[in-house]
Parts: C-alpha cells; sequence; structure tokens
C-alpha cells in the first residue's frame, strides 16, 4: 500500500522514507523546526513525548502542524496513545488536520489494529476523507508484539509500515541499554525478518543517544541487515541516516560494473563472475540491480 491523502500531491510511498522524525507533540519550537531536519516522515509525538497535561493543546494544535509539513514536503505522522487510554480522545482530534499516517503504540496483537482501522475509517467518513487512505502504523515495543509481527503487520491493507521501538522493548526485556545496541540485535533481527515476510515496510528502533557517529554507526548497522528505513528522536540525526541508507556514488558506481560483468559472465555461458575478489552469483547480482533501482527511485542519476 502506499501512503496518500486527499491532497492532490500524494506523499512519498512508506518505501521510499527513509528517516521518521518523532517531534515532542505540543513543543512549538521543535514543531517550527522539525521541516528543517530534511526527514522523510514528521510525526507529532502525542504519548511518552507529550504530558498528559500537554495533550489537549497538542491536539488543537494538529491540523495547522500537518498543513506546515506538508507543504513543506514531508510525509506526515501523529502516533496517538493506546486506544484504552487517551488514544480515542487523541484520533478524534487530529483526523480533522488528516495525518497521512497514524502510529500506534505498543501494539501486541491484530486485534488492537482492527480497532484502530474501524475508528479511522469512521473519523475518515466523518472528515470527508477517502476511506481507506490513511495508511496505520504499529508500534512494536513488547515481547508479545514482537513475536506477533507478522499477525500485526498483515492485520489491515492499511498498514504500509511497521516500528520496533528501543526503549519500552528493552525495557520489557529487562535488558540494559548501552549506545552498542547489543541487547536488542536479536529483535532488530527477528523484527526485520518478519516485517520482511509480511511485505511491509521496517522502521528500525531510534539511536537514543546524540552523539553523531554513534547514529551513523548504529544506522550502517541497521542498513547492513537489510533495514530501509529508521526513527530518530533527534532532528540532527534526521540528515545522517538519509545519507547512510542512500546508495551513495561509490556503491552506485561499484553495483553498475557488478552487472555489466555478471551479464557479460553470462553471455559467454559462465554461471557466475569474480568482482574484486568476491564470487559474484544470482543472489549478488539481484542485489546490485536493486541497489540501483532503489538509487533511481530515490531521485539519483544512476548513468
Amino acid at each position: 500500500m502506499s501512503l496518500s491523502s486527499s491532497t492532490p500531491a500524494a506523499p512519498r510511498p512508506a518505501a521510499l522514507c527513509r528517516s521518521w522524525l518523532f517531534v515532542p507533540g505540543a513543543d512549538e519550537t521543535a514543531i517550527a523546526s522539525a521541516s528543517a531536519s530534511g526527514a522523510d516522515v514528521l510525526i507529532q509525538e502525542l504519548e511518552d513525548f507529550t504530558p498528559p497535561a500537554q495533550r489537549e493543546k497538542a491536539r488543537a494544535m494538529a491540523p495547522g502542524i500537518y498543513a506546515r509539513w506538508r507543504a513543506a514536503g514531508a510525509v506526515v505522522a501523529v502516533r496517538i496513545n493506546p486506544l484504552e487510554g487517551d488514544g480515542m480522545a487523541d484520533l478524534a482530534a487530529v483526523m480533522r488536520g488528516r495525518p497521512d499516517i497514524v502510529g500506534l503504540p505498543k501494539v501486541g496483537d491484530a486485534a488492537q489494529v482492527g480497532r484502530l482501522d474501524a475508528a479511522v475509517a469512521e473519523l475518515e467518513r466523518a472528515n470527508g476523507i477517502a476511506v481507506g487512505t490513511t495508511a496505520l502504523w504499529p508500534n512494536i515495543e513488547l515481547a508479545r508484539g514482537l513475536v506477533a509481527t507478522i499477525a500485526i503487520a498483515q492485520a489491515s491493507p492499511r498498514i504500509a509500515a511497521c516500528l520496533m521501538a528501543s526503549e519500552d522493548m528493552a525495557a520489557d526485556l529487562g535488558a540494559e541499554r548501552a549506545p552498542d545496541g547489543l541487547e536488542l540485535a536479536y529483535a532488530r533481527q527477528r523484527f526485520l525478518v518478519e516485517c520482511v515476510a509480511a511485505g511491509v515496510v521496517a522502521v528500525d528502533c531510534p539511536y537514543t543517544w546524540r552523539d553523531g557517529a554513534g547514529v551513523e554507526r548504529d544506522a550502517r548497522w541497521a542498513r547492513r541487515l537489510g533495514y530501509k528505513a529508521k526513527s530518530v528522536v533527534a532532528p540532527e540525526h534526521a540528515a545522517i541516516v538519509n545519507r547512510v541508507l542512500t546508495p551513495s556514488a561509490d556503491e552506485i558506481a561499484r553495483a553498475r560494473r557488478l552487472v555489466a560483468a555478471f551479464e557479460a559472465a553470462r553471455l559467454r555461458g559462465e554461471a557466475r563472475v569474480e568482482l574484486d575478489g568476491a564470487l559474484v552469483e544470482v543472489p549478488g547480482y539481484a542485489n546490485a540491480r536493486r541497489l540501483l533501482a532503489r538509487a533511481f527511485e530515490l531521485g539519483i542519476d544512476t548513468g
């Protein structure tokens, strides 16, 4: 499913959104400066980043926030509170602003997605929005949700992406957090596998320390696993994530050489080819073609 809205210019598809920035829902300074971060997706965060006393203010601000973010070219998202808490009040208010994506925290089973889907559909009708055009973004933050990721991801055709959180997941596991992220390595790998199997975009957990070197290292590890999207909680991290998750000129050049060498070998009747000391077989060739295709989709000239 591609993200869409009722505005004339549809936002970019979830598959092309690299950086997903959480913005405190009632922080006017952070909201005003969020567009300058360059993040592909801007998320008004109404749960952990918005104290309960500030939520009514954040809800009232939502339509104006979304209009400004959309005019700046960002995909507009919101993370509401759990439906059992303030989520329904959040949803009723923010749907007036027609967000492209609605995120739900701490999803543990497919039934929660079903309730959100039904509530969003009702509010789409009430606000003159084409039913089915608001995408859903389940947030997997607990062990219970992690082992049910495929079922959650397939619970609604609206789902374009899922997020794996870091802090709540670590807390649920009783893990000790550290900048190297080793305590979440298995969870991040399993989450990616399940999202790929379900056919939705896997959005990696945020790096919750300030240092740029650390977020670059963490994003490169995520990319090596196969992630193409990562959430961030510091605006300055968005540009780093975008750079890491975008094929570089050197990578594009090597992919082109690999494709050319492999195709020439096949014309000679050979099953594989050696390039830069590596034996390239069909999977390596397919990966190179995918890298070139992604660069093209991101608007990069691949020659």
